[in-house]
């Protein structure tokens, strides 16, 4: 856990389809494309990681979020969000951290996602976390005036060796 993380009565739990409203609120103060209700309904259906950090268990407000997406030996950070009032306060890193030690604990060996090129705040808190820029995907994002972005792809060693075990006699 971060030494940074200042909430540390907060803690992870799965995201539900009843959480879909406040999650999408913070959605749209944080981001100027924010994702829909949609995306979020499809990636609970779809089984996809979602967590939610909250101030404490059983409490109703939000600090932030998280949706991955695990398949074969990878996992794909889809969205992290934390609400504005909460940000750099290491809730992201902590939630960061989680999502490390499960995608460890399930085998995987990658960890990749996707930021905008103009993040350079991201970039830098990605590349702090040990996240390596991989490449660009031109267009990815939408941006003003009906015009397009690009994201770059960032990926994250596990160090997890699963050939150690799969090892026939």
């Amino acid at each position: 856990m971060s030494a940074l993380w200042r909430n540390e009565g907060a803690v992870l739990a799965a995201m539900t389809a009843a959480d879909i409203d406040a999650v999408v609120a913070i959605e749209i103060a944080v981001y100027p494309f924010p994702w829909t209700r949609g995306n979020f309904i499809d990636s609970l259906a779809a089984g996809y990681i979602a967590q939610l950090l909250r101030a404490s268990a059983g409490a109703e407000r939000l600090l932030g979020y998280f949706v991955a997406m695990a398949a074969a030996d990878e996992t794909h950070l889809l969205n992290i969000t934390v609400t504005p009032a909460q940000q750099r306060q290491g809730h992201a890193r902590f939630m960061m951290s989680e999502l490390v030690a499960r995608c460890r604990r399930t085998g995987s060996r990658r960890l990749w996602l996707e930021v905008r090129e103009s993040n350079a705040a991201a970039r830098h808190a990605y590349a702090r976390l040990g996240f390596r820029e991989m490449g660009i995907r031109p267009g990815y994002y939408p941006a003003p005036r009906a015009t397009r972005e690009g994201a770059v792809v960032m990926s994250l060693d596990l160090g997890v060796d699963r050939s150690a075990g799969d090892a026939l006699d």
